[in-house]
């Protein structure tokens, strides 16, 4: 019965009905959090994970078919992000280790300045942003804030954030290529 309940849900989310999609957030949202922050041991990247899932829901509800239970779905979809989500910081783990492992000569002295100059270069760099975009990346990265928290404060939406975050890391990125050689 609620198999059937759920294939009716999906349904009407698929025609871009919101309540649908509502009803079915939170009806799994708090049972997907808690199965991602048994498999993460991390509740806060529980939640981000299973946000963003149901952001990737709604956003490709037209293509999306779901063969087996709409239970079934969500939970291996959110076993599957959990895996990468452990892959990717393991990789960003192994990167680092082997940054500092080639890097291990430089002198105490020469961190030190180098990092001032480099924290230096890093606050213009942010400061040079536009003010938007600043501030939304000061809210993720400085605050601490998840993309939502910043949507709903600044009041626009998640894409919105997702977007102005990925223009501000593109530009620092390359405003600090140079820069970042030397680490």
């Amino acid at each position: 019965m609620n198999r059937q309940k759920d294939h009716i849900l999906f349904d009407k989310i698929k025609s871009g009905d919101e309540k649908a999609f509502e009803v079915l957030f939170r009806r799994y949202y708090p049972h997907l959090c808690l199965y991602a922050t048994q498999i993460l041991k991390n509740p806060s990247a529980a939640e981000e994970i299973v946000q963003e899932l149901f952001v990737h829901i709604w956003e490709r509800r037209t293509e999306t078919e779901i063969e087996t239970s709409l239970k079934n779905y969500l939970f291996r979809a959110v076993k599957n992000h959990c895996l990468n989500y452990i892959k990717h910081n393991q990789i960003k783990r192994e990167y680092s280790q082997k940054i500092l492992a080639e890097n291990e000569h430089f002198s105490t002295e020469y961190d030190f300045e180098s990092q001032t100059e480099l924290f230096r270069k890093i606050e213009e760099s942010i400061s040079a942003l536009p003010e938007k975009r600043q501030e939304i990346f000061r809210l993720s990265r400085q605050k601490g804030l998840k993309y939502r928290e910043i949507a709903e404060r600044m009041n626009i939406s998640i894409k919105t954030v997702e977007t102005q975050m990925g223009l501000a890391i593109k530009t620092l990125r390359e405003k600090l290529r140079d820069f970042l050689v030397i680490f």
